[in-house]
């Protein structure tokens, strides 16, 4: 299963766009460390409309905690501004995990050392510093399923 993953996720409507875009994917929704809102909060409910209860998810009190439950070996890929590969170099995997730092201040520093090998940027052009954290995630989730065929969340066609 395809697993995405917002580290510190600090704004309600972007969770619950994400929320909503796993719930069309068949996607897991790992939430880790501390998050800007409180889940119950009626705008992550708003923009996850009625789909919020069919969310598969998770809340994780730090990545430690995560990494432990992902297992050894799991596929990691981190997207970030920073990432000095194009995420279409990505090695995507039925199981993968995306992973996404807080909307305002990216990942922690010490993840950009650790993970430099598996830290990817989606490309922008102009004056845009980074696309919006929820359209970031549905870029990587369907990129991901366009290159394992669909096999990473059962689509309905």
């Amino acid at each position: 299963m395809l697993n995405v993953v917002l580290i510190n996720p600090e704004i309600p409507f972007n969770t619950g766009n994400i929320g909503r875009t796993c719930v069309a994917t068949g996607s897991f929704l790992h939430l880790v460390g501390k998050l800007g809102f409180k889940i119950n909060n009626r705008e992550i409910r708003r923009s996850g409309l009625d789909y919020w209860p069919k969310l598969r998810w998770k809340h994780y009190p730090d990545f430690g905690d995560y990494l432990a439950e992902a297992g050894e070996g799991a596929n990691l890929l981190f997207f970030s501004t920073k990432g000095t590969k194009n995420f279409w170099e990505a090695p995507y995997s039925p199981d993968c995990s995306l992973i996404f730092g807080g909307e305002s201040t990216g990942f922690p520093a010490q993840y950009h050392e650790k993970y430099k090998e598996r830290m990817y940027r989606i490309p922008v052009s102009g004056d845009v510093r980074s696309l919006n954290l929820s359209s970031s995630a549905a870029v990587a989730i369907y990129e991901t399923l366009r290159r394992t065929k669909g096999s990473a969340c059962p689509l309905v066609l």
